[in-house]
């Protein structure tokens, strides 16, 4: 077998310099999503030879790579947009620039997602060039429109089912190779989320008296919506932990030493316990267990001195798995409990189910690991975000979210934030995984 071509961070740092900002799509037009199309059109030659491309929406790019044999398909999923740059933030290289420096390569998108994009194609470009044959079909879907909301993965999946066509497994991005997964557990894991959150948008609406600001009345519009965002704290639902949460756990267990053991699994154990542990500590710990609410944006008002007549919020929340959004709704109203703010739904997604650990594919990624990353276990978890790959969740058994890439704690940060970056390194192990994955797809 021929070695890996050289220049993966060449290449990742020509795709980042596009800035393929989906939610900027009216400022910035859709050339860069043309040019990123024609960038991979050069990059990767033999793909574009070998595989049947399909166009989905404006957006939506869908790679068909026939196999040898006849079973369901693998899907290997990614998206190539990107979300803004706030310009008051400090970044050490421009966002855009693609900068290589020091073993990493910068910007915005080299984690999210055009680096997990691109050890996919790496791998079915070095594959072809040994003229190797998957042991059965394998789709590559590539979605411009992720950061807002997917229009063109959900095409992509609506077309499958259309089709009748249900694959054997999903891939996405979401979990990656991490240090320390919790606070008191030692050493790597490859978290790899076996579902995901539900996502959903609230805009919570009330109207008042306008008038002068010198003679307020008890209650105008800003305050009732101030008191409805803070009636909707954290403690707004209860602790659910899902049996993805208890098998976390249990695998954690094996790879701690000492007291700590005993406590993953006393914690793996009785959920109850787990989802009041894991709701004290906060953060990311207390997002596994329950739905999660955030206010996002607030506004009412013209001058500052005039009463406005309404006043509005916006929440974005995160669906516990084995709950649903028709629950969430009446939730969030019976916590505000005040009929004079309206609640109206903007988007909705209903959490996935989870996909199993003890099947065959889940032990295809455990096999790909253990050549990208040797004595890295495979552990599954929840994962919080959204990806694309929820529209394939509802008729596919077996979806899961996982870059092969190693994250520290601060590039994990670094997603959706300031000084995005990826090692190199972590790149061609990516590249190993994907290539060890579709050998062993028989």
């Amino acid at each position: 077998m021929n070695a890996p071509r050289p220049g993966i961070a060449e290449r990742l740092s020509q795709m980042i310099q596009l800035p393929t900002v989906s939610a900027e799509l009216e400022e910035r037009g859709a050339r860069p999503f043309e040019a990123f199309v024609a960038l991979i059109a050069e990059q990767y030659p033999l793909v574009h030879e070998a595989l049947a491309l399909e166009r989905h929406t404006d957006f939506g790019l869908l790679f068909r790579w026939a196999g040898a044999g006849s079973g369901d398909p693998l899907v290997l999923m990614a998206h190539y947009d990107v979300v803004p740059v706030d310009e008051d933030d400090d970044w050490t290289h421009p966002p855009f620039a693609g900068v290589i420096a020091d073993g990493l390569v910068h910007g915005r998108g080299a984690l999210d997602d055009k680096g997990p994009l691109i050890v996919v194609l790496e791998a079915v470009e070095n594959l072809l060039a040994d003229g190797f044959v998957p042991a059965r079909d394998v789709y590559l879907s590539f979605g411009g429109n992720e950061e807002t909301y997917g229009g063109a993965a959900q095409e992509i999946a609506r077309v499958f089912r259309e089709r009748g066509i249900v694959p054997w497994l999903v891939v996405d991005e979401g979990g990656a190779v991490v240090d320390a997964p919790l606070p008191f557990v030692p050493g790597r894991a490859a978290m790899i989320g076996v579902g995901e959150k539900g996502v959903m948008t609230l805009r919570l609406t009330a109207r008042g008296y306008g008038g002068h600001a010198s003679a307020p009345p008890a209650l105008t519009a800003v305050r009732r919506i101030a008191r409805a965002v803070d009636r909707l704290g954290p403690r707004t639902f209860r602790p659910r932990p899902s049996k993805a949460v208890g098998r976390m756990l249990s695998q954690l267990a094996a790879q701690t030493p000492g007291p700590a053991r005993l406590l993953l699994r006393l914690l793996g154990a009785a959920p109850p316990l787990t989802g009041w542990v894991f709701a004290a500590l906060g953060g990311e710990p207390a997002a596994l267990v329950r739905t999660t609410v955030a206010p996002t944006m607030q506004s009412g008002g013209t001058a500052a001195n005039v009463l406005p007549s309404s006043a509005s919020a916006t929440v974005n929340l995160r669906i516990a798995l084995g709950e649903t959004t028709q629950q969430t709704v009446l939730r969030v109203r019976r916590r505000i409990a005040d009929p004079l703010v309206t609640v109206t739904v903007v988007e909705a997604s209903e959490p996935s189910a989870e996909s199993p650990t003890d099947n065959e594919q889940f032990a295809l990624l455990a096999e790909a690991l253990a050549v990208s990353h040797p004595g890295v276990a495979p552990v599954p978890y929840v994962m919080m975000a959204a990806t694309d790959s929820r529209h394939f969740h509802r008729f596919a058994p077996a979806v899961y979210r996982f870059a092969p890439l190693d994250m520290s704690n601060a590039q994990r940060a670094s997603i959706h934030g300031v000084d995005e970056n990826v090692e190199i390194a972590a790149l061609e192990r990516g590249e190993r995984f994907h290539r060890a994955l579709l050998e062993r797809l028989g």
